[in-house]
């Protein structure tokens, strides 16, 4: 197949994947290609998710590295011949990349579980609140970018509301509920807006009081992306060059370890409840 035009997350998560299984095998990629009739530079993209590969050429490929787990063969075969072209491809060169991932990961993503310390979560944020974010944090942004940020925040709660919504839970820290990032009026609303989730039954909401001891993790904000398989979970966590994409056991088992501390420090999904609407009345 030819080079991908765009390169996303997705493509690289396969190629990745495709990587692993080679060096569990002990092969080089020279071997590789040659079991394919082609060249290094060829397994080289298909590995770095710059060129495609059909579903043949996965089979074939998890065939010569002795690879007997059917279940993620499927998976990465679904993942090579995914044709989906969702809503988030209308922000393409229009927004950066990492928008357009994000929203194709939690598309696929068979539930979601996120820790957030400083702002509400995306998926649970206003319009008003979403806005006063964008423009704050880059003030010389003009409207005509900022709207369309907004409008990709508001599309990606699709996941958690459509006719199939996927499980999301959250934890926020009572800080993140507390400072207006607008007026009282947008904090007010917010809270409400995160209340209705809860009712509608799709989302589990966990709060961190401020007064709970044993809670070092201001810098634990974090999302976990359950895969179609254990081993194509994916976790995201903010790094000095933007979001970053962890797809290594070793990385996700670390995740996954921080997520079950954090939740230790957390209130019970319905005191939570009792705890954001004790502070909707407050404003």
């Amino acid at each position: 197949m030819p080079p991908k035009r765009h390169l996303t997350a997705r493509r690289v998560r396969l190629g990745a994947e495709l990587r692993k299984l080679r060096e569990a095998a002990g092969m080089k990629g020279r071997e590789a290609a040659a079991l394919l009739g082609a060249d290094s530079v060829q397994i080289s993209q298909i590995e770095s998710g710059v060129a495609g590969v059909s579903a043949e050429r996965v089979r074939r490929l998890a065939a010569h590295y002795a690879c007997t787990d059917a279940a993620l063969i499927q998976a990465l075969v679904d993942m090579a011949t995914d044709r989906t072209r969702g809503w988030w491809e209308e922000y393409r060169g229009v927004l950066p990349p990492a928008f357009l991932d994000l929203a194709e990961l939690e598309h696929h993503a068979s539930f979601l579980h996120e820790v957030v310390i400083t702002h509400v979560p995306g998926l649970l944020q206003t319009a008003d609140y979403a806005r006063a974010i964008y423009t704050y944090m880059a003030p010389g942004l003009p409207r005509s970018e900022v709207e369309p940020r907004v409008e990709h925040r508001m599309a990606r709660r699709t996941v958690i509301q459509g006719a199939s919504p996927t499980p999301y839970e959250t934890t926020i820290h009572e800080f993140a509920l507390r400072v207006r990032v607008a007026d009282r009026r947008v904090a007010r609303t917010q809270l409400l807006e995160i209340l209705r989730q809860i009712e509608n039954g799709h989302v589990v909401v966990r709060v961190i009081p401020v007064d709970q001891d044993d809670f070092a993790g201001a810098g634990a904000s974090m999302l976990y992306v359950g895969g179609p398989l254990p081993q194509l979970d994916t976790g995201l966590r903010d790094a000095p060059t933007g979001t970053a994409f962890i797809d290594a056991e070793p990385q996700l088992k670390r995740l996954r370890t921080l997520l079950r501390k954090v939740e230790k420090a957390t209130l019970a999904p319905s005191a939570s409840t009792e705890f954001i609407h004790r502070l909707s009345k407050e404003l």
